[in-house]
């Protein structure tokens, strides 16, 4: 099918090898993928699994995983397989990460609400009391390793002033965790003057002024403009001075409606590779969809890997 819009990207994305070699470095972790009993979601385990990135709990109607299993050609007989069909499934899942039986959680064919209404709840047991869950994209341009963390684009639909300061801590530990020693992290706005007529320029001052205080391993600016973000000439040009500008390892954006429509530009105009999960629960959980090519949900899983190291090193 040829898409009729010139402005789309025509390049293949790739995973990056930088994260595939350090997820490969690591323990393989136990996922549970959760209402597993549909091809893609098993396709998508089947390839984590196959690139050493997941030890597989497929959990759900039994009855759906064998039979999807059996029109692939997956022998999952190696694998653990739980019945606990429909809602039931997120419950399971959230039983064994709180148990110490699974070190991460995917998604699998549910419905995005069901699936994370089985396991934030604070009845899941998931969360510390008072933490608040973000999730961040891991984007890379075509040709290059370097990431962009992009927080957040899939959970939270309009944060508070508090939330996105736990996303923007969440997205500065996992960088530190992916080798950046000092994240550069941009609060995104329209512009880089706090007015009070734009409340997202006001609240992004007041976050950046938090992060001096409560993240003093990270360099942080906001409110600051995508221009400033993406472009130090731009910087220059408009007398904008900051370690961030043109080099931001990490974008916060203010609402989900910005950083869902940020991360599909990347991916559908540039080109880029994204995976991404939701970070702040006891075990990352990968949000993967069925529009997500083969380098991405792989880039998911091994973003997967990773996590889940660094929350066994927190806990």
């Amino acid at each position: 099918m040829t898409e009729p819009y010139p402005f789309l990207s025509k390049a293949a994305p790739s995973a990056p090898q930088r994260l595939l070699d350090q997820a490969r470095s690591l323990p393989t972790p136990r996922v549970a993928l959760v209402n597993a009993g549909a091809v893609t979601p098993l396709l998508g385990i089947r390839e984590a699994a196959e690139a050493g990135l997941a030890d597989p709990i497929l959990i759900g109607d039994e009855a759906k995983i064998r039979a999807a299993a059996e029109e692939i050609g997956y022998d999952i007989s190696p694998f653990r397989l739980i019945h606990a069909p429909h809602a039931e499934a997120a419950v399971k899942a959230a039983e064994l990460a709180r148990t110490g039986e699974a070190d991460a959680i995917m998604k699998g064919q549910v419905h995005t609400s069901t699936f994370l209404k089985g396991l934030l709840p604070s009845k899941a047991g998931l969360r510390d009391k008072g933490t608040r869950c973000g999730h961040v994209f891991h984007i890379t341009a075509p040709g290059s390793d370097r990431p962009m963390l992009l927080t957040d684009a899939a959970l939270n639909v309009d944060p508070s002033v508090e939330t996105r300061q736990a996303c923007l801590a969440h997205a500065v530990a996992l960088a530190q965790t992916l080798g950046v020693k000092r994240p550069k992290a941009a609060l995104l706005a329209p512009s880089e003057d706090a007015t009070p007529q734009i409340t997202n320029t006001m609240e992004s001052a007041a976050i950046a002024e938090w992060a001096h205080t409560n993240l003093p391993q990270a360099d942080v600016a906001g409110p600051i403009a995508m221009d400033l973000i993406l472009s130090k000439r731009a910087a220059e040009v408009k007398g904008y001075e900051s370690p961030v500008a043109g080099d931001a390892d990490i974008i916060v954006t203010p609402n989900i409606t910005t950083g869902n429509a940020l991360f599909k530009l990347m991916v559908l105009g540039m080109g880029c590779c994204a995976g991404g999960l939701v970070i702040g629960a006891r075990v990352p959980i990968l949000l993967t969809s069925r529009s997500q090519q083969a380098p991405a949900r792989l880039a998911s899983a091994a973003l997967g890997v990773i996590a889940a190291q660094q929350a066994k090193g927190a806990a």
